[in-house]
């Protein structure tokens, strides 16, 4: 009971602040997804992250077997999910990223700080900057032929996940009147994408949802018991170790059906991904977190 108990809390401010998103929708109230979005990724998310790092009092040593281990987890899915869309006959260029990426920004990282505390939200920044690196590189060339190393240099949350690394190895801090700015400016970005994500998956056009339940339950598994062996394999500490498998077997992200249609895949089999898998996800990552806690 008291464990029941402990996942609630967990995750019912995660999927609840989500519901508000959607409900705003239903509502008939205006929401600009893509100005909230860029405000997030080139702002909040990217303050989230320094300050996360830069204050973190996780040792270097355990955040590089974490970093090693993320790079080693997304290989892996990444050839796993590749051989699943060849030889099921699926389109590679549809469903191999949204198979690979999950949601470790709007999901992942509140998750990990209501689970582990300032700990885990330092661990899981580390996973969701490795999966938007591969995700800007490899996703987008996958989605539309055109990855571009360049572009990922440019994003802001790498350029914070970098200097947020450099403070941490260095034991540097900002000015206190600066670090609780870049504070305040980063404790915007979990509700924001909470809510977007319900805005989003309110105003989605699902396709093929049959399909879409099979392939989501497929990724869960498969993204899960990956987590799990390169956690053990590279012997992580049971916070870093959740929070591994915790990212890996988040549901789609919603920029995967951004890219979509950006790119002219099918958006309507990757939104029925993305609705399927975030539906799944209400039950699945509790049952996950009881497991790891």
């Amino acid at each position: 009971m008291n464990l029941a108990l402990t996942v609630l809390e967990i995750v019912a401010p995660v999927f609840l602040l989500a519901a508000v998103g959607f409900a705003w929708v239903k509502m008939g109230f205006e929401y600009r997804v893509q100005f909230v979005t860029q405000m997030a990724m080139t702002l909040s998310v990217p303050c989230l992250i320094f300050v996360s790092l830069m204050q973190t009092e996780i040792d270097p040593g355990a955040l590089t077997a974490l970093s090693a281990a993320a790079i080693v987890g997304y290989g892996a899915l990444t050839v796993v999910m590749w051989l699943i869309t060849r030889t099921s006959g699926l389109e590679t260029r549809t469903y191999t990223a949204p198979l690979i990426f999950g949601n470790t920004g709007n999901l992942g990282l509140p998750l990990a700080l209501f689970a582990f505390g300032e700990t885990g939200l330092g661990y899981a920044v580390v996973v969701f900057a490795i999966m938007a690196i591969w995700s800007f590189t490899y996703g987008i060339w996958l989605v539309s032929g055109g990855g571009s190393l360049l572009k990922v240099l440019k994003e802001p949350l790498v350029a914070a996940t970098l200097l947020g690394g450099l403070f941490l190895w260095q034991g540097w801090e900002t000015p206190t009147f600066l670090t609780n700015t870049l504070k305040l400016t980063g404790q915007m970005a979990i509700p924001l994408m909470l809510i977007t994500l319900g805005v989003a998956v309110a105003r989605l056009t699902p396709g093929r949802v049959g399909q879409a339940a099979i392939l989501s339950f497929v990724k869960v598994c498969i993204c899960a018991g990956i987590g799990w062996a390169v956690g053990a394999w590279f012997g992580l500490d049971r916070t870093a170790f959740a929070v591994l498998v915790l990212q890996l077997a988040t549901p789609v992200a919603v920029t995967s059906y951004l890219l979509a249609e950006k790119y002219g895949a099918d958006s309507d089999a990757v939104a029925g991904l993305v609705v399927a898998s975030t539906l799944m996800s209400v039950v699945a990552l509790p049952v996950l977190l009881a497991v790891l806690l």
